[in-house]
């Protein structure tokens, strides 16, 4: 039993002509969701890294040298808005991580690359993330992760 039950049971007692199997289902997604970025963010603590650094340091990262990428390409990488996105690297480059760059092919434009010390950073988060993102997978088996996986997938495909 988990806390989505009890909903289920209070909806059921009160209107037992709906059918809330949808409800605790998308429920027990954003639940997870939830904890699971609170576990991950406190496994970076170490690391200093502020709600949504990790994100952007690894689309940089994942980039390949020379580890930049347009706001945009960014903005598409970890899905923030342009105002979220602004923002957090506005922290960022204070934090010595990143440096916005003029774009040499577009003169309005600007590029975002990771600073050695954001390379080192994200060098050495990354298997710590990788790492605790396997714990919270350890109660299912491996044939579990692949069916959620492929499951989620086609929900994504679906949603996207």
């Amino acid at each position: 039993m988990d806390r989505l039950d009890a909903i289920g049971e209070a909806w059921r007692r009160e209107r037992p002509d709906v059918d809330v199997g949808p409800l605790l289902l998308v429920g027990r997604l954003f639940r997870a969701v939830a904890l699971a970025d609170a576990r991950l963010a406190a496994g970076l603590t170490g690391f200093e890294l502020q709600s949504g650094w990790f994100d952007l340091l690894a689309a940089l990262r994942r980039a390949g040298k020379p580890y930049q990428l347009n706001p945009t390409q960014l903005i598409q990488a970890t899905m923030l808005s342009s105002a979220g996105m602004t923002k957090r690297l506005d922290r960022m480059a204070a934090a010595g991580l990143v440096e916005r760059r003029p774009d040499p092919n577009d003169r309005r434009g600007t590029l975002v690359r990771l600073t050695p010390r954001g390379r080192r950073t994200i060098d050495a988060a990354l298997p710590v993330h990788v790492a605790n993102e396997a714990q919270l997978l350890a109660p299912l088996t491996k044939t579990e992760r692949r069916s959620l996986d492929t499951l989620l997938r086609k929900l994504l495909a679906e949603l996207e």
